[in-house]
Formats: structure tokens, sequence, C-alpha cells
């Protein structure tokens, strides 16, 4: 069952799915109108689910949970990960790479590999108060608060010099 996201608890589970590359507006109309029929036919053994989505910077796409109302299950969450799936092949972008990793750069958002962030860490082109996003946040809550914040707030602090 789809409802607005601000409609859902803060202690709403999230899951953040960072896209490799900015969405167009017709993208981000088309991923949102897809997220909404797949939220509201979104179960768990035949239960409703009460979730929604929000896309944030067009490169950021949540999916929220109010597990207060019903919790995820296993079948219900590899219903999320293939819905993430087509998305990504009907738009050719990857959402699921963990080892990709974003920051700002004044307006700009950058995603690079882990790798290179760990590059630019040590040649201090990022350091303590470079926004990063840190997409392991899992509730509503912590998405708000937690989610775009400085690099020393984070787990990227450890990349740090």
């Amino acid at each position: 069952m789809y409802v607005s996201y601000n409609e859902l608890p803060n202690s709403s589970r999230v899951w953040v799915y960072q896209s490799d590359r900015e969405f167009t507006q017709e993208e981000v109309e088309s991923i949102s109108a897809k997220a909404i029929i797949f939220i509201d036919q979104w179960t768990r053994h035949g239960d409703d689910l009460r979730g929604s989505f929000m896309i944030k910077y067009n490169q950021f796409l949540v999916i929220a949970l109010d597990e207060s109302f019903n919790n995820a299950s296993g079948c219900s969450i590899d219903a999320s990960v293939r819905f993430i799936k087509s998305i990504e092949e009907e738009l050719s972008i990857d959402l699921m790479d963990k080892m990709n990793v974003s920051f700002k750069d004044g307006e700009r958002i950058n995603i690079v590999k882990l790798s290179d962030f760990q590059e630019f860490a040590k040649a201090e082109k990022i350091n303590s108060e470079t926004i990063v996003f840190n997409n392991m946040v899992s509730t509503k809550d912590d998405f708000e608060n937690k989610w775009e914040v400085s690099a020393k707030e984070s787990w990227h602090n450890r990349f740090l010099v």
C-alpha cells in the first residue's frame, strides 16, 4: 500500500539506492510511476506492506517501509530487489554497486569507486568537512539526519588523513 513518504513513521526501514549517473527528468517520472505501482502491490506473504519512496538529487532512489504496519520478509525484500533490477535494466544504470561512494563538491554530486575515494582522501581533495552520503542508514530518521553528513560523522572518516 503506497502512502506519502511524510506519512511514514521515523522508525520506517529504508533502503538507499545510488545511481551511477543522474536521472533525467523523464527517468524521474518513469521511476516514480513504477515505484508507486510496485509499492501499491508490495506484499509479505499476501499481507499488504505500507511503504513509500523518494528520489533525492535525481540520483538516489529511497524505498521506505513502515515495519510497524507489517515487517518485511525475505520474499518481500527479494521483490524489491527485482524491482530495482528492472529499473537498472530499463534505464541502463547501476543502482546496487556498494563499492561506489558519493560525496558533494559544492553543489555537484560525485560518484566514484571506493578506491578513488581513498585516493582523493590521501591527496586531501576530500577532508573531514566534505559532505558525503551514508547510504548504509537503515531508518527514515537516520536517512533524514545521518545520510547527508560531513565525512567526519560517517563511516567515510576511516579514509581521512
